[in-house]
């Protein structure tokens, strides 16, 4: 049984919500995600968190790593005056569907939604469905806690909402400029989440993830939540208030394993990383975070003598024109002495690369799967270049007549988006099963997985069924 809330004094009784998806639906980072993935993996839905705890009394539940159904969640209408669903491109007619029914439960429920899509598409989805009372633009923490207080909608900065038949804008929120000013997610974590059901297959087992701060400096015009909702200066968290925070999380789950900072670029800021690494050195912890290729050496040693485990690395292509195209701000033969600095200090590597992206050919994905192959991360993640909207990609992609299709088919799993004269989305799609095989079926990298699965148990177990997932997943693309 979910447990509702009473709501705190002077706030309405709030459910934070993370609705309920197909089977394998991935939780995302910070987000819904917009596909199944090849292996099982769910992150903290932190950016709901954040609003729940500015609200007391408020209840978050995280339905598809809890493996709840529409109907487990329907009774929760009855329980709250307030509902908020994150949503996405991918998911909002999905979405759209639990809202009608919550609100088929309760009638008198408010329900808002929030995430980029609504951000960047405020009017069609209020015009989706009557359930939708209002969506919360751009950042909506405070927003979100505003209208828990039973602030009228048209005195609360970020909102667009429905009144008397008229879809109506207030002005935008400012960024937060005091990230300070945000209280602690892992109150939240502790009070409404399980740890374990959240697992990504290059972390340690159970994890915690936080952001130290917001926006993000590169102008990759791929990238979602820069462009719609985070922006492109980076604000951060004072060094002390990220690591009162961890010490509160190892107080509060001594169970795990490792700490995972989800800032778009943790190492935007050097001297600031040294200045945590070495506070989380002090408390003795495991942790990994997001990072772009070009941390230089010395931060890479002063971040690995303090506890630093693993780089989450955006690679994306082996084609330098295609990475000066999509603004990546990286070259390759920066990228290739990066990895190299981490593989002599012993820092692991998960690198992320992306095919199908403006400028591709049967010829770059080859370079791609070369580059990776030389690289050697030591796990990669592939997926399927994804033109959002609210993006520049997308919007050249309109521009250019690239678009053919959706984001995710009917099962959630990713197909191309994006067609071009000489690549068509069907050798996209079906060039990530190559690229998968080609990097993971070679001796050396067979031999380098089994040799750390004989070390570890417990890895030896947690990578058998992650393979079995990985084939299933496999086979599943190809139907």
């Amino acid at each position: 049984m979910i447990r509702a809330s009473a709501g705190g004094p002077g706030y309405l009784r709030t459910l934070f919500l993370h609705p309920p998806s197909y089977e394998g639906f991935d939780g995302g980072a910070g987000s819904r995600y917009q596909a199944r993935r090849e292996i099982r993996s769910f992150w903290y839905p932190t950016w709901l968190a954040q609003p729940a705890a500015l609200v007391p009394g408020s209840r978050l539940v995280d339905a598809p790593p809890d493996g709840l159904t529409l109907e487990d969640v329907l009774p929760l209408a009855r329980r709250y005056d307030l509902a908020v669903l994150h949503t996405s491109t991918p998911s909002f007619s999905w979405d759209v569907k639990v809202a009608e029914a919550l609100k088929g439960e309760n009638p008198d429920l408010r329900i808002g939604m929030v995430g980029a899509h609504v951000a960047v598409h405020p009017e069609d989805s209020l015009a989706a469905s009557e359930a939708i009372e209002f969506v919360a633009r751009s950042e909506f923490d405070f927003t979100l806690q505003e209208i828990a207080r039973g602030r009228q909608l048209g005195e609360v900065l970020g909102v667009s909402y429905r009144q008397d038949g008229l879809i109506r804008h207030t002005p935008d929120r400012p960024p937060l400029e005091d990230m300070d000013a945000l209280p602690f997610v892992v109150d939240v974590y502790k009070r409404d989440l399980t740890i374990e059901h959240y697992a990504i297959g290059y972390l340690l087992h159970p994890y915690v993830s936080l952001y130290t701060g917001r926006g993000c400096q590169s102008r990759c015009t791929f990238c979602l939540w820069p462009q719609t909702v985070g922006g492109h200066r980076y604000r951060t968290r004072s060094v002390g208030h990220v690591l009162e925070e961890i010490a509160l999380a190892r107080r509060y789950f001594p169970r795990a394993r490792e700490f995972f900072f989800d800032d778009d670029t943790f190492t935007d800021d050097p001297r600031r990383a040294e200045a945590i690494a070495q506070g989380l050195g002090k408390l003795g912890v495991t942790w990994s975070c997001n990072a772009k290729a070009n941390v230089p050496y010395a931060t890479l040693k002063v971040l690995r003598d303090h506890g630093l485990r693993l780089l989450l690395v955006g690679y994306e292509s082996g084609n330098q024109r295609i990475l000066n195209h999509v603004k990546k701000g990286l070259r390759l033969d920066a990228a290739r002495r990066f990895t190299r600095a981490c593989r002599e200090l012993g820092i692991t590597i998960h690198g992320a690369f992306i095919l199908g992206l403006p400028g591709e050919a049967k010829e770059t994905i080859e370079e791609t799967i070369r580059y990776a192959c030389e690289l050697d991360p030591h796990t990669i993640q592939v997926s399927i270049a994804a033109p959002y909207p609210g993006t520049e990609m997308h919007r050249e992609a309109l521009a250019q007549g690239w678009l053919d299709g959706g984001l995710v088919d009917g099962r959630g799993l990713q197909q191309s988006a994006l067609g071009y004269p000489h690549l068509t989305t069907t050798e996209i799609f079906d060039s990530v099963e190559t690229f998968y095989r080609r990097f993971y079926f070679r001796p050396k990298k067979l031999f380098a997985l089994a040799r750390e699965m004989g070390r570890d148990r417990r890895l030896l177990a947690r990578r058998l069924r992650e393979g079995a997932q990985f084939v299933r997943f496999l086979t599943q693309r190809s139907r």
